[in-house]
């Protein structure tokens, strides 16, 4: 007899198949909806304890711009690229991280999906606290800035810059080039940065710029994405080793002779599955999906999922 599954069962078979993206926006939902929490009980205690518990929401949650500021408060820097508090500025993102996402898995993979949402994020907090200390008419504004815009800026200006030629349909009706489309966000945000329409343009605009060196040399050791990846993964498999028990007989697997891979084979190894990738795809915009062979196609699935 089967079993019903629950919207619990659902929202975890998401979170471990759905790939990456789908990862990012349940944690954004998560942290959207804690922050909507706080928001209510800051209202409904009311006086100082009130006052309190909403100072500190926006002080875990967000980055402000003051350098004085984020001296105390750095972790804002990663937190406020998962934060929103408003629903329309969250479903807007939610919406640009889904489709966006989804065309990034397929031609890169889920961790470089990450790793740019990350720096991308983090780049455009960083322009914008720059800013707010380099010009003048933005000097002494008390701005915060909360979001995963400048996140998602950089996943869609590392496709855009990738894969210029690609077309994605507008509204079901409209084939419109990528590179077109990233090209009026950033003309958009370059004439809006002495705006005071509560947007953080800079941002963007930091995140666009992380999203365009990160496909640099994608394929070096070098480029920033890979040497990123590289330095975390040898950080967590430190602190692995730390909690792992020790077995007496280690069975190594991955290069020759049983040997770890080193960065320059696991690298060339990415390089050739990414030539293999832009065949595919390419193949896809002459031919069409169907054109495909069972084979390519299982290619591009389980790719579309690491």
């Amino acid at each position: 007899m089967q079993t019903e599954r629950t919207f619990l069962d659902d929202l975890k078979y998401q979170y471990n198949h759905g790939g990456m993206a789908i990862r990012l926006i349940i944690i954004n939902s998560a942290v959207f909806l804690l922050i909507q929490i706080l928001l209510v009980f800051s209202e409904l205690i009311k006086g100082s304890a009130g006052g309190f518990l909403n100072e500190l929401t926006y002080a875990l949650f967000s980055l402000k711009c003051s350098v004085g500021d984020f001296i105390f408060q750095p972790w804002g820097l990663m937190t406020s690229i998962f934060s929103h508090f408003s629903l329309i500025h969250f479903i807007f993102n939610m919406i640009f991280l889904y489709s966006v996402g989804r065309i990034f898995e397929q031609i890169f993979d889920g961790k470089r999906l990450l790793y740019t949402y990350f720096l991308g994020g983090m780049a455009g907090g960083i322009l914008e606290i720059l800013a707010h200390a380099i010009f003048p008419s933005l000097q002494g504004q008390s701005v915060v800035v909360v979001g995963a815009s400048g996140s998602v800026m950089a996943l869609f200006a590392a496709l855009a810059f990738y894969r210029p030629n690609l077309s994605v349909s507008l509204f079901g009706v409209l084939e419109v080039r990528l590179i077109i489309l990233a090209a009026i966000f950033i003309l958009y945000d370059l004439l809006s940065l002495n705006s005071n329409d509560g947007t953080a343009h800079f941002a963007h605009l930091g995140g666009v710029i992380l999203g365009m060196i990160s496909i640099n040399g994608i394929s070096r050791s070098s480029n920033i994405i890979n040497a990123t990846q590289t330095m975390m993964d040898r950080i967590f498999n430190f602190f692995k080793g730390l909690f792992q028990p020790k077995n007496k007989l280690k069975v190594k697997k991955g290069g020759q002779h049983g040997r770890p891979k080193s960065d320059e084979e696991f690298l060339e190894e990415a390089r050739e599955r990414q030539i293999k990738i832009d065949r595919i795809l390419d193949k896809i915009s002459k031919s069409g999906y169907e054109s495909l062979t069972k084979a390519e196609k299982d290619f591009l699935f389980h790719q579309s999922k690491k």
